[in-house]
């Protein structure tokens, strides 16, 4: 089993480029929980994978688009990203998004 209790101090960025990047917080092979950083008007390119993936915006300000649909999120806000499901979002006020994933993102460890 991995660590149940996660020290955000002790964790560390991993940069993405162009004003993105991630810390994998707490996880263990069925669920991930994932903090990402944007600067205002990064991008996160639209793309899909098999995950069930919820987000929930921390600061700042999102575009959001899933699937066909796009909206503002703001402090508060989250979304469901079914599995396979295209989707992004453009950072309109720099921030943070607290991801959670099932199963776990292994491209990410």
């Amino acid at each position: 089993m991995r660590n149940i209790f996660m020290k955000d101090s002790d964790l560390y960025w991993t940069e993405l480029g162009e004003g993105v990047r991630r810390k994998i917080l707490a996880h263990n092979d069925d669920l991930m929980l994932v903090k990402v950083a944007f600067e205002k008007g990064a991008v996160g390119t639209l793309h899909q994978h098999v995950h069930v993936q919820t987000s929930y915006v921390s600061t700042g300000k999102f575009s959001y688009r899933i699937g066909e649909e796009e909206r503002i999120l703001d402090v508060g806000d989250s979304c469901v990203i079914p599995s396979m499901t295209l989707h992004g979002c453009t950072c309109l006020e720099a921030g943070e998004l607290i991801d959670c994933f099932t199963p776990l993102r292994e491209d990410f460890m």
